[in-house]
Formats: structure tokens, C-alpha cells, sequence
């Protein structure tokens, strides 16, 4: 039986032969529901690429895909930092894409990529990333990094969420302080969701309630947290942010309002990026080595593209780093009082 052809497939699709074309070559000009489309009628009827088609896909561009959720912050500079650096070593490009928490741009992206690079790296902590992952091309090395679960054969990068706010909840517990307040990711994101389950594991273990205000992983939201606790005089000694610009956003509230940390509030934060240490006081938080993370990745993926991998899961589980944020509390722990307190002045700028 005669092997199936571009125009067979065309034929078959109702489409042109040059948009076939397009489609298995993984031009970015063709929707991805049409290219899904092509593709399924391409295994259907069995198609396989000509010899010398299949000789140059083999070939090695020397270039890998990174894409990643959001380039905001210092996580993601991290992150990438880490990566570029051990791509160099091994004297790969990094080629990158940015979904801004839209899985379609995502899938664009992965279909943009095709036949451009040699291997993908993915983060895409969304719980709706099913369909992103769903189009990663099966013959196309992979390695993903704190992705939704249930995509075996895989290679993974995991952060172990609940260990590392559990544990950061624990400290503060330990600290002396009992009435906690948490500052949440986005809803919808994996990180976000798992490092909240931590603190409120961490919490019911000592018998203590949690309450729960809304962020989105970045500092302005920190800061709103911040203000509604302040306006409102709760009585509380602790917070932690699931992240550490939500953290210093809370910080800065809190010292605009002449609330000192940690003498009347300890605060803590998660990922341990480099103006943790910079800032005064100093923020607690958890770390997971954010570079040496991406670089980690772009090992494993090298070992995936030379058939190496063994597809399994590694997962970090992230150290607290104790600092000034959750030191010693005063006696008066309330932020009640508040309104009497005079708002410190100060001309060094927000971080200082």
C-alpha cells in the first residue's frame, strides 16, 4: 500500500497543500485547532515524511525552548539566569516565550518552536495547563517544571510547596506566634494552591487557625493585604506571603503605617529571591535555590534529548532561611494600636 502523501493529507483535511505544509513544519501561521486538525488526519492515514525530511529534523539546531508563565519579578530572572548559564556551558541557545497565563498563547508557542529547537523546557503551574501539555509533540524531549501532574514518560522538576510553607508556618509557630495571617497566589496556579494547603496543614497540626487573604504573586497585592489588616486593627502577630514580593509589599505597608517587623508583626515569604537579603530587615523565607533550579532543568533536558532520561520526578523540598522579618516579638503583639503610632519618615527610598 502506497505510503500517504502531503496531498493526500490536504485532500483529507480540505485544506491547501501549502497549509499542510505549513502545519507539519511548525510554521507559527496556522491556528492551532486547524494545525490539531492536520495532524490528526496525518496519523490517521499513517503519513511519514520523506527520508531526507526526516534527515534534517534529526539534525540538532543546538537550541532548546524555554517557555515559562510570566517574566515579572525576580523569581523568573532567576530562573532564567540559572538556565542560560548551563545552556552556554554546553553551548546551547536558549529561545524563549512568554504565555502570560494563556495556555492558548502557550500553544502557539509550543507549535512556534517546533523544528526550531532540540528539546523544551515548560513551566506551566495553571491547573487549566492540560491542553497546553496535551499538544507537547511526542517525539519532542521534555522537561517540565512544577506542571500540573498526570503526564507520564515526562521528565519533572517539582518544588515541594507544602513541605516548604509548612515548614516556614512552623518556624513562625515556634517563633511564639499564634495568630497567622496568609497572603495567597492567583487562584488557579499549583504553587499558589499547594503552599497554601502547607500552611494550613502546618497550622491544623497546632491547633491554630489560618485566615486567608487574596494576592496575585506580586507586591502591590502584598501591600493591599496589608492595608486591609491594618484598617482594620486585627489583632494578629504573624504573616506569610506565598511569595516574597507579596512578603516585602506587605513590609512596606507595614512600615508606612510605623508598624514595626518583627517587633509587633513577623513576616515570611517563599522562593528566597536575592532582595530577601538586601532588603532591612532582612526577610525570612523559604528557598529553593532558584537558579540552580532552572540549571537543573537544562541538565535533565540535555539528558533527554540524548535518549538519557529516565523520565522520572525530582523534587526539591525547599530550606527556611531565617532572618531579621521573624525575629523576637514585643509584648504587645496587636496591631490595634496602630493609629497611634507615627509613620516613619524616611529618604533612603521603599527598600531601604
Amino acid at each position: 500500500m502506497p505510503h500517504a502523501t502531503i496531498r493526500d493529507i490536504a485532500r483529507e483535511a480540505a485544506v491547501s497543500v501549502a497549509t499542510v505544509s505549513r502545519a507539519m513544519n511548525g510554521h507559527s501561521n496556522v491556528r492551532p485547532e486547524l494545525r490539531a486538525h492536520i495532524e490528526s488526519v496525518a496519523a490517521r492515514l499513517g503519513y511519514v515524511p520523506h527520508a531526507a525530511a526526516r534527515h534534517l529534523s534529526s539534525a540538532r539546531s543546538g537550541m532548546i525552548g524555554v517557555v515559562v508563565p510570566d517574566l515579572h519579578g525576580e523569581f523568573f530572572s532567576e530562573l532564567l539566569r540559572g538556565m542560560d548559564r548551563e545552556a552556554s556551558e554546553r553551548g546551547l541557545y536558549c529561545m524563549m516565550m512568554v504565555m502570560h497565563g494563556d495556555a492558548q498563547r502557550g500553544v502557539a508557542a509550543l507549535h512556534a518552536m517546533r523544528g526550531r529547537v532540540d528539546g523544551l523546557v515548560v513551566m506551566a503551574p495553571q491547573v487549566s495547563a492540560d491542553e497546553l501539555l496535551a499538544h507537547l509533540p511526542r517525539d519532542m524531549p521534555a522537561v517540565l517544571l512544577n506542571c500540573a501532574p498526570g503526564q507520564p514518560g515526562r521528565a519533572e522538576l517539582r518544588i515541594d510547596n507544602v513541605a516548604g510553607a509548612s515548614a516556614v508556618v512552623e518556624h513562625l509557630i515556634a517563633s511564639g506566634r499564634r495568630r497567622l495571617v496568609h497572603i495567597a497566589g492567583p487562584a488557579g496556579n499549583i504553587d499558589a494552591d499547594e503552599r497554601l494547603r502547607g500552611a494550613q496543614d502546618a497550622c491544623a497540626r497546632a491547633g491554630l487557625s489560618l485566615r486567608v487573604l487574596p494576592g496575585d504573586f506580586r507586591e502591590p497585592s502584598g501591600a493591599a493585604a496589608a492595608a486591609t489588616l491594618i484598617a482594620e486593627g486585627t489583632d494578629i502577630d504573624a504573616i506569610f506571603a506565598a511569595n516574597d514580593m507579596m512578603a516585602i509589599g506587605a513590609m512596606m505597608a507595614f512600615r508606612r503605617a510605623g508598624i514595626v517587623v518583627p517587633d509587633q508583626i513577623a513576616i515570611a515569604g517563599f522562593d528566597d529571591i536575592p532582595l530577601t537579603r538586601l532588603i532591612s530587615p532582612s526577610l525570612t523565607s523559604a528557598s529553593i535555590d532558584i537558579a540552580s533550579f532552572g540549571a537543573s532543568a537544562v541538565a535533565r533536558l540535555v539528558k533527554a534529548i540524548a535518549g538519557e532520561d529516565d523520565g522520572s520526578i525530582e523534587q526539591r523540598v525547599p530550606v527556611v532561611m531565617v532572618r531579621e522579618s521573624t525575629g523576637p516579638a514585643r509584648t504587645d503583639h496587636t496591631l490595634s494600636n496602630v493609629h497611634n503610632n507615627t509613620p516613619e519618615q524616611s529618604g533612603k527610598g521603599e527598600y531601604s
